[in-house]
Order: structure tokens, then sequence, then C-alpha cells
């Protein structure tokens, strides 16, 4: 199956909100977001940003999912880290290699950053999918205010 990579554009807009209702009710979040939310990260990915990119995956013609990365620095590694915070794949385009491809395509696009992610344990597809990548499980208690 052919798909490529590119990045989000306004006249997604209807596409991805879908999508994020669908991927923020899910088990793969803790929390369930809202539209004032899913709005504010997408015109974040459209604009001029240099905090969140937007990117799609489209076959076809046709969006299949998105992902969302927020930058920052590591003051744990000493450079910038790139935080994977939305990866979502229509259930149809699971396991056909997208995600690795996508990772791969990041590791091509930044070079010398730190990577990171959140998962739930329960994903366990997709924790084997990030691992393949090369991601390794830190000990960390997670806390937010």
């Amino acid at each position: 199956m052919g798909f490529i990579i590119r990045g989000m554009k306004k006249e997604d807009k209807s596409d991805i909100l879908e999508m994020m209702s669908v991927f923020y009710s899910s088990p793969a979040v803790l929390t369930n977001g809202s539209n004032e939310i899913f709005n504010a990260d997408f015109d974040a990915c459209v604009s001029n940003s240099p905090y969140l990119e937007g990117y799609i995956f489209e076959s076809e013609g046709k969006i299949i999912g998105y992902s969302m990365l927020a930058k920052s620095f590591s003051t744990e590694f000493g450079k910038p880290c790139i935080w994977i915070e939305d990866i979502y794949l229509q259930e149809d385009y699971r396991g056909m290699g997208i995600g690795s491809e996508f990772f791969e395509y990041l590791d091509n696009k930044y070079k010398d950053v730190i990577f990171r992610l959140e998962a739930e344990e329960e994903n366990e597809r997709a924790i084997h999918v990030y691992k393949k990548a090369g991601f390794e499980v830190l000990p960390y208690l997670e806390m937010k205010k």
C-alpha cells in the first residue's frame, strides 16, 4: 500500500478534528480533550508556531491518520527534544508499517535530537512499534498540574 507523509494544511481541519475526537476518546489516552483544545492544537499545527508541527498520513488522496510533534529542549539529555504527542491511524491502516516509516522519516528529518512519547501500558501493539523504532521505556512517574 502506498502512502505519503505531508504537513497539515488548513483544508485538512475537519478530517483531523474528527480523528482527534476518536483518538482522545480511546483507551490510548487518559484525557478526552475538548473541541476547544482540538481546534487550538490544529491551528497551531498549520500556523508558524515554533512549538507544534502536524503531519498527515495520506493514501490515494484520503487522509488515513495524523501526528503532532511538540518541540522543546531536554536539559536531561542536553539537546532538542521532540515529543510525539499524537500519532493516530484509522483502524484499517494499522499494522501496515506506516508508524515504522513515520519514525524513519523523523530520524532522517531531525538529527541529534531526543524523541519522546507516552503510551498506555495496555496499548501493546503501539508499544511494539515504538520499541521496534528504538524507543526505550523510561521509569518515570509523570505528574501534571
